[in-house]
């Protein structure tokens, strides 16, 4: 049974969903789903040909649609942005680190980076459970997002296998890493101050107790591959409504306001030890601490750090552009393939056939990017093969 009031509904669970929650998840799944089957689809036989190639056209195809969110939050639903700090320097390639206050900040971070700097260079760490939802976990397997079952020994030999083949291939990337390895709540913080309790350690209100292992691994390994040029410690926060969960996205409940600040640290001013590194790390969770309680504490904003807002490396005129042309493009997208699956038969037989292989190749492979990974390998042996035998 469901009842209507004032544009919100409410199901037989007695939970609210909002019309503007409804519009935004439906809007970002069907844009995911058809753009994974038919912009990211008939470029997959290109990875077995030439992997470099397919990862260059993939990560603009993805990053096209990472628009979408940014451009809805923002001219759709009003949320206010406000960027302070250290500026990006557009293209580099860069390790960011950051709090993790609720399970959707790392889509909230695009409304930053698609000012500083480029979508498609953007690569994130999430739990291996996601790369199985139809649409969004095809796409994020296409964009080789890098996924993790937050073990660290059965994920080391993958960060390894993903880092070196982004190293091998010179493809620049920034990589989004949540040290705290889950967002903050109530229970989370109840573990991690018991965590700082037998250890001796601070308890925090704001943050959580970073797990150092997979940052430093990841920072060392890059460095070695000479594909690192800085760190980004982004601090996020929510002066107002704090929207926790995508259920409190389908309420509508979105935030009236992102407060992102950045400190950038170039690769030369980082620790070389690992445990120097892991040092560096906690003492930056020290001042993320102090950080948030000033922002939550006093005006809610990060001004009192005494950097005012950073001018960002695309004008406003261009970021409205983007926006408007993405609202645009994936509005008529979804309906415009509809209608050619409805029309013709061949696209039929295609749209079946490609799901299909979407479905298979994770449940035999283990996703897009454990294919990608073996082709490359593959290829490069043959070449030095080849090589070999010239010689």
């Amino acid at each position: 049974m469901r009842k209507k009031h004032q544009g919100w509904t409410c199901d037989s669970t007695g939970i609210m969903v909002s019309w503007k929650g409804i519009y935004f998840i439906l809007t970002l799944f069907w844009g995911s789903f058809f753009g994974s089957i038919f912009m990211i689809g008939p470029f997959l036989p290109l990875m077995v040909v030439n992997p470099s190639w397919y990862r260059w056209i993939n990560n603009r195809l993805v990053a096209t649609w990472l628009t979408l969110p940014m451009a809805l939050l923002e001219t759709i639903f009003g949320v206010k942005v406000t960027i302070t700090g250290d500026a990006f320097i557009p293209g580099e390639r860069s390790v960011i680190i950051m709090n993790h206050r609720t399970r959707m900040d790392w889509m909230f971070l695009w409304n930053c980076l698609v000012r500083y700097s480029y979508l498609r260079l953007e690569k994130v760490c999430l739990k291996a459970s996601l790369k199985s939802v139809p649409g969004f976990g095809w796409a994020m397997q296409a964009a080789a997002y890098i996924f993790i079952h937050r073990k660290w020994k059965d994920d080391k030999s993958h960060f390894e296998d993903m880092i070196d083949y982004f190293c091998d291939i010179r493809e620049p990337l920034q990589l989004l890493i949540f040290p705290e390895g889950t967002d903050l709540t109530e229970n989370s913080k109840a573990r991690s101050n018991d965590f700082a309790e037998k250890n001796g350690l601070q308890k925090y209100e704001y943050v959580l107790h970073p797990r150092t292992t997979g940052f430093t691994f990841v920072v060392d390994r890059l460095r070695e591959g000479r594909n690192l040029d800085a760190v980004h410690d982004i601090t996020v926060a929510y002066p107002h409504n704090i929207p926790q969960t995508e259920r409190h996205l389908l309420q509508g409940d979105f935030p009236r306001e992102i407060h992102f600040h950045i400190r950038r640290y170039p690769v030369d001013t980082l620790p070389a030890a690992k445990e120097d590194l892991e040092v560096w790390c906690h003492q930056r969770w020290e001042e993320k601490e102090e950080r948030l309680r000033s922002f939550y504490q006093g005006e809610k904003d990060f001004y009192f750090t005494g950097q005012t807002v950073i001018p960002p490396c695309k004008s406003e005129p261009r970021v409205l552009v983007v926006k408007c042309l993405s609202i645009l493009y994936w509005t008529l997208f979804s309906p415009a393939m509809c209608l050619l699956i409805y029309l013709y038969s061949f696209v039929r037989w295609y749209f079946v056939i490609t799901i299909v292989i979407f479905v298979l190749q994770e449940r035999i492979f283990g996703g897009l990017e454990i294919i990608e990974l073996a082709c490359y390998r593959l290829l490069h042996k043959q070449s030095q093969l080849n090589a070999n035998k010239d010689e």
